[in-house]
């Protein structure tokens, strides 16, 4: 006669306890009477993971590129051939005719080089400055000290021809030595030297969003309304990428531009703007303003939504320690200017 399992109670056990046991699932045998077997069961995230292998993407050939490429280059060689024969021509008839070329040739070729220069240097700038904002956001992500470090001397390096930074340099260097952890000294850092910065490009945007404004709610025309506000538009995004240490050129204003419409169109600012516009001019403002008022507000706040995400774009450091400027605030400012204008 076979003897009947004992039901036991539930208890409790310290791994420590001598009568407990650890054994594998797969030992045989009978435990010592007395003692307590544990079998440890198998940790889910410990298991081996399948992983895909990554998808091979087969570059193709960018026929586009080589099109504008070998176009170029066919303008750029009839243009010197062009000049050399207008120079060959210049001596033929006179020899100080031909020197007189010959001067303005080379004028503009060195000309032509610092402005080709200029733009390379505003773009591998603009480059350098999204890559360190790429690595900052790395950082306060894996808490690297070492990264940490590296983030915070390319910011310095960056922020040296500021003279406004001077002292937030000089003490960030001093105090850098004491943080440890890597987000920490980015965050640092961020409060150093980006707290003047950001308060110089709230008061642009504020500027540059009460200008647009008032344009906008005295002009005549439409066409100008546009046309302003599109030149305002520009000068703010290039205001803002020379206040964070940008120096674009007009190839480096494109990029910005496109970056700008790109982070725009991303985050839903647009959207989020509207629903802010309807909710202020919808709850008893727009009644005490006239059409025109109205419309210029309007420009106003969508110039003021443009000018933050210029300086999503153009700021080296993402919002960590410092809190976002948001539109709500610059409305506000817009609002009581334009009381206290009425």
């Amino acid at each position: 006669m076979s003897e009947r399992p004992q039901n036991r109670r539930p208890a409790t056990f310290r791994l420590d306890d001598p009568g407990v046991v650890v054994v594998d699932a797969d030992e045989a045998g009978r435990p010592e009477r007395g003692t307590v077997r544990v079998t440890p069961e198998s940790d889910p995230a410990l298991l081996p993971v399948p992983i895909a292998p990554p998808a091979v993407v087969r570059r193709r050939f960018r026929w586009g590129t080589l099109f504008w490429t070998a176009t170029s280059g066919l303008v750029l060689l009839g243009l010197g051939l062009g000049v050399a024969n207008l120079v060959q021509d210049l001596f033929s008839r006179s020899e100080s005719l031909g020197y007189v070329g010959l001067a303005l040739a080379l004028a503009a070729a060195l000309a032509l080089a610092v402005v080709v220069g200029r733009e390379v240097f505003g773009l591998a700038r603009l480059a350098a400055i999204e890559k360190l904002h790429q690595r900052a956001a790395e950082v306060l992500a894996s808490d690297d000290r070492a990264a940490s470090r590296a983030v915070v001397n390319d910011l310095i390096k960056l922020a040296h021809q500021n003279p406004q930074l001077a002292r937030a340099g000089a003490a960030l260097k001093r105090h850098g030595a004491e943080i440890i952890d890597g987000a920490d000294m980015v965050r640092l850092a961020e409060r150093e030297l980006m707290t003047p910065l950001d308060a110089e490009a709230r008061r642009l945007v504020s500027q540059a969003a009460q200008r647009v404004s008032i344009v906008t709610a005295i002009s005549p025309r439409a066409m100008i309304d546009v046309l302003f506000v599109f030149v305002a538009a520009l000068r703010l995004i290039r205001q803002l990428a020379r206040l964070y240490g940008g120096r674009p050129g007009t190839l480096g204003m494109i990029a910005l531009l496109r970056h700008v419409i790109a982070h725009l169109a991303i985050t839903g600012g647009v959207a989020a703007s509207d629903s802010l516009i309807q909710q202020m001019l919808g709850h008893g403002v727009a009644a005490k303003l006239s059409q025109r008022l109205g419309e210029g507000m309007l420009n106003g706040l969508l110039t003021a939504r443009l000018g933050l995400a210029a300086i999503e774009v153009t700021r080296p450091l993402p919002f960590a320690a410092l809190p976002r400027p948001a539109l709500s605030d610059l409305a506000k400012d817009l609002l009581r200017k334009r009381e206290n204008e009425e």
